[in-house]
Formats: C-alpha cells, sequence, structure tokens
C-alpha cells in the first residue's frame, strides 16, 4: 500500500474512532472524553488531507 493510501486509511480510522469517542462522552455526560473525541477526529481529518497532497505530489 502506498505511504499516501496509508495515510488516507489510518486518517479516516482516527475519524471513526474520534467520532465513538466523542458520542461516548456525550451519552456518559464525560467532557473530557468528548474533548478526545473531538481531537482525534480532527487529527483523523489532517491526516487524510496529508494522505490527499501526498497523493498529488507523487503523481
Amino acid at each position: 500500500m502506498k505511504s499516501s493510501n496509508r495515510e488516507k486509511a489510518e486518517g479516516k480510522i482516527h475519524q471513526v474512532k474520534g467520532k465513538f469517542k466523542e458520542a461516548a462522552g456525550i451519552i456518559a455526560g464525560n467532557r473530557d472524553l468528548e474533548a478526545v473525541g473531538k481531537e482525534e477526529k480532527k487529527e483523523g481529518k489532517i491526516q487524510e488531507k496529508l494522505g490527499q497532497i501526498k497523493k498529488l505530489m507523487d503523481k
């Protein structure tokens, strides 16, 4: 797997994990867990975008 594809895939995984943590934090009333989820989701989006940039640079 190319590094750009791996980067995009890992970014998607972090976004999904972040969404689950955020939802669990909301349900449990745990603001810390909710914040961690939001942060992980943002990091996943950034990682996915880096993968897209790498793919463009490989062309």
